[in-house]
């Protein structure tokens, strides 16, 4: 029986957009496969960031100098990781397709992974900074358009306060003529 519990973490893709910060990680990391009949060397798993195991084999991303002290040669995608320091609920629609088409329409591919806090963004190793400027743009515009979304808003409960005040004044005037509200008439 499947839980019905709701994860954790924000879902409002408003707000996942506008309270958007990063961190550039410092490593260079790297992506390597072993196949079921080799399996992952135990010596470089205390350095693995992330290892997903599927049908063809299992996937390893860890950083480039500790595959290279291990003698491997085989990876693939050298990349940086920027991670995503907003708590984003594991259920939020829409937050890495925003975030991957912003870096697609620059010609950048990413390859994102969601921890149970955080996503994770592996972007191609020499364009993190186009990344970062991207994805700073993109809380920026979101910022910007929340907070015009909510001056509207308050100008919107302003006038509906100001013309419920009205209307109550207008409603209890009273009349020179017969001492009662002219809306009771």
């Amino acid at each position: 029986m499947a839980s019905s519990r709701s994860s954790p973490g924000e879902k409002s893709l408003t707000t996942l957009l506008s309270t958007l910060t990063t961190t550039l990680h410092p490593s260079t990391f790297v992506f390597l496969t072993f196949p079921p009949s080799n399996p992952i060397p135990p010596a470089l798993l205390p350095d693995a960031l992330m290892t997903f195991r599927e049908s063809k084999g299992t996937t390893l991303i860890a950083p480039l100098d500790a595959v290279e002290e291990h003698g491997l040669s085989d990876y693939h995608f050298q990349c940086r990781m920027i991670t995503c320091n907003v708590h984003s609920s594991l259920e939020a629609v829409g937050f890495m397709a925003v975030i991957a088409t912003r870096l697609a329409e620059l010609g950048m591919g990413v390859n994102p992974i969601s921890g149970f806090y955080h996503d994770h963004l592996f972007v191609p190793a020499g364009r993190e900074d186009a990344a970062m400027r991207a994805l700073g743009e993109l809380a920026t515009e979101a910022k910007a358009k929340d907070q015009g979304e909510d001056g509207k808003a308050r100008e919107v409960r302003s006038f509906a306060r100001e013309t419920r005040s009205t209307r109550w004044e207008v409603a209890h005037e009273m009349s020179p003529h017969t001492g009662y509200s002219d809306l009771a008439l």
